[in-house]
């Protein structure tokens, strides 16, 4: 537990994560609070977390900006760790976090994550998120891939999250195609057009950027199919602006 005056809560979304919350929950037991905001899974999420030591509200989901800024109205600490429900804090990160709140160096750090991707890490197929912030003001924005509303970019932790990515190569594609909708239609809503340069030359785009300047030939076989998968997302996200375009969704 932290001291008084700093207390943690840590924010989870769930939709039908029996497979991965309790060890999730387990994984963040040192914070002063945990919310797990739960938009009416359907599988037994529910009934696990009601048997562990959480705070359980309900959302219909409709983004994922507006469940965070939900939740966080919930929140009583005076820090946030925003965690996923295939997210795990190792030690070494839970020690670097608890110190880094205690040092008020920052309002705010970022996390590294490598994606988690055919049996292994890969530190070069990476991001690195703002997830741990002082509970002020905070407000998300963007339908998906929400980014949170920030003045400057915070620093990084040295200790990666473990981030139970993908379960395999259908699943990595299906989640590409999900996110693809919801980027696609938000858009479309702001009067963006999908020509067929963008259609052909984004994916190429990112692919080479992926796999060449971010170095994610580094990371072997894995990283080839997951540059050649982001490339197909990319695809697929102007694939379906032009169906919204002519109505065909």
């Amino acid at each position: 537990m932290l001291k008084e005056d700093q207390k943690l809560s840590v924010i989870i979304l769930t939709y039908n994560e029996e497979l991965h919350i309790a060890n999730a929950i387990k994984s963040v037991a040192f914070a002063d609070e945990i919310i797990v905001l739960d938009s009416y899974s359907t599988d037994s999420t529910v009934e696990i977390v009601s048997n562990l030591e959480a705070k359980l509200i309900f959302r219909k989901f409709d983004n994922y900006s507006n469940q965070r800024n939900h939740a966080v109205k919930e929140a009583s600490g005076d820090w946030i760790l925003f965690l996923d429900a295939d997210e795990r804090v190792s030690e070494e990160l839970k020690n670097e976090i608890l110190e880094s709140i205690k040092s008020n160096k920052s309002d705010a750090y970022r996390i590294w994550f490598p994606h988690f991707f055919m049996d292994r890490f890969l530190f070069h197929y990476t991001d690195k998120v703002t997830r741990l912030i002082k509970n002020e003001n905070i407000r998300f924005v963007n339908e998906v891939h929400e980014k949170l509303v920030l003045k400057s970019k915070p620093p990084v932790l040295k200790n990666y999250m473990i981030h139970l990515t993908y379960k395999g190569l259908f699943n990595f594609i299906c989640k590409k195609d999900k996110y693809a909708w919801f980027q696609a239609k938000m858009s479309s809503e702001k009067g963006k057009k999908a020509t067929l340069g963008l259609l052909f030359f984004k994916p190429f785009y990112r692919f080479f950027h992926t796999y060449f300047i971010k170095r994610v030939y580094l990371d072997g076989v894995p990283g080839l199919a997951a540059a050649s998968i982001d490339a197909y997302g990319v695809f697929s996200r102007y694939a379906k602006m032009v169906l919204i375009e002519k109505k065909l969704e």
